[in-house]
């Protein structure tokens, strides 16, 4: 059943589309990295964001709609129907999908991001770059913390596009959860800002890594309890989409 999953993502053209939209991080992340080496030659120091960190968002749309179309692309096309007949056991089928999509979208999330670290700091060298301040002790946690969003944001997708059936939809509830409702939250009256924003996806991954949320911002989840709470994004999405798909007609 995995196996039949994995073919029909990989029939899918825009999965390779959205997989090579990731990698373009790594290009991006390279050109960041000798745009900010300059400025540091010329002024002696910058404190410049981490390309891996900064272009994180593109790596996480782009992988977020090989999720969403792990199950739209079968609806667009009707195929839906023969999967269910070859796969009548619906929670099965859609654990199998769940299984490839986090496969399929953790390793490349995997390689973007730690490509992307390795090639920035090998740019950077020893000029004082902000970013690589740090050893890569010290990074790995919110290198981590990104590839583990990635998953779960493509997850989230999963069960969007089960839960809506189409791809335009699903994206969109996806960019709103990572742009439109974390941009809403610092206007919230105090402190409510501070604490619905500390649970916002986008903040989390720093939180996981320990770290502040922004320069004016002091994260309040401990590592543990951020990681808890991102997974539950995926729980969440993935737990209507049972519901849904186990009670609605193909």
């Amino acid at each position: 059943m995995i196996a039949s999953e994995w073919l029909k993502l990989r029939s899918v053209s825009s999965t390779r589309y959205a997989i090579g939209a990731a990698a373009l991080v790594i290009v991006l992340g390279a050109v960041w990295s000798f745009y900010v080496g300059t400025l540091a030659d010329a002024r002696g120091s910058i404190r410049a964001a981490a390309p891996e960190e900064g272009f994180l968002p593109l790596v996480q749309i782009s992988l977020a709609l090989v999720g969403v179309l792990a199950v739209t692309a079968e609806y667009g096309t009707g195929t839906i129907r023969p999967s269910l007949t070859a796969v009548p056991r619906r929670r099965a089928l859609l654990a199998a999908k769940a299984t490839v999509v986090a496969a399929a979208t953790t390793l490349p999330a995997l390689a973007v991001i730690f490509i992307t670290h390795a090639v920035s700091h090998l740019i950077a060298g020893d000029r004082a770059v902000g970013y690589n301040a740090g050893s890569f002790g010290d990074d790995l946690p919110l290198l981590l913390g990104s590839v583990l969003s990635v998953t779960v944001l493509a997850l989230v997708g999963l069960g969007l596009g089960v839960v809506t059936r189409s791809t335009a939809a699903a994206v969109g509830s996806v960019v709103g959860l990572l742009f439109v409702l974390p941009g809403i939250a610092p206007y919230l009256p105090q402190p409510w800002n501070v604490r619905v924003g500390a649970w916002m996806l986008p903040n989390l991954v720093p939180q996981i890594a320990g770290e502040r949320i922004s320069t004016r911002l002091d994260g309040l989840l401990p590592p543990a309890a951020a990681v808890a709470v991102l997974a539950g994004y995926a729980l969440v999405a993935l737990v209507a989409a049972f519901l849904v798909f186990e009670r609605r007609d193909a």
